[in-house]
């Protein structure tokens, strides 16, 4: 009797997180289960991409909060090496514009950090067959959101969500308490361009010191505290 090849090929996955303890976590949990097998894993979202349009992973599983580019922003570049890639996002945080941004952007999956082992197997599993997958806790927030109970942070979580992928860029560096100076460095842009951004970023987001700007990050995602 033959077997089928979905059945009997392990799911290949690509893990992206910045913090290395977290990565091996998920590792070591993916690595004991035959269903899977880990294909790689990377703490920078720009070198993982690179690493994904060789490997072609079945699934990424990416981590939201990075450094300097975030998850959400990571997603289109790994559909221009990799269109056929499932990502499932790995978070803390459940707020209802990052769930939106993340869905917007093309992910397949959202996956609280905070979910057993067994959740993350069946989220695997679930987006490798062209499913949908949201752990518990994201589509109630969801359902939430539908019957119209919104909280009161929706109007800077819009300002948020309209910023371009570098201005989001820019605003997690700077709420990080980065100088223009290292900004500037960190993205490869002039001084003068930095500051801009900051202006312009002060404006849309109607925050008018660092302080300000790392209380919206936190609030929407985009730095841990």
């Amino acid at each position: 009797m033959t077997t089928s090849t979905e059945s009997t090929t392990p799911i290949r996955v690509f893990l992206v997180d910045d913090q290395a303890m977290v990565r091996a976590g998920f590792k070591s949990i993916i690595g004991k289960d035959p269903r899977f097998k880990i294909e790689g894993d990377s703490g920078d979202p720009r070198a993982a991409v690179d690493i994904i349009g060789k490997l072609l992973p079945d699934v990424v599983l990416l981590d939201i909060t990075m450094p300097g580019l975030s998850g959400i922003d990571t997603i289109p570049l790994i559909r221009k090496v990799h269109p056929r890639a499932r990502v499932v996002m790995l978070t803390h945080h459940e707020g209802e514009s990052f769930v939106e941004q993340a869905l917007q952007a093309g992910a397949d999956g959202y996956l609280s950090k905070d979910s057993e082992p067994q959740e993350l197997a069946l989220a695997l599993e679930s987006v490798h067959k062209g499913k949908m997958y949201l752990s518990p806790k994201v589509a109630g927030v969801l359902v939430h959101r539908a019957r119209g109970n919104a909280g009161p942070s929706n109007l800077s979580a819009g300002r948020v969500q309209s910023l371009t992928p570098r201005e989001r860029e820019v605003f997690q560096l700077l709420a990080m308490g980065k100088s223009n100076k290292e900004v500037a460095k960190a993205l490869g842009m002039s001084l003068g361009t930095a500051k801009k951004h900051r202006e312009n970023l002060q404006r849309k987001l109607d925050c008018h010191s660092a302080a300000e700007l790392a209380l919206l990050a936190i609030r929407e995602g985009l730095l841990t505290t």
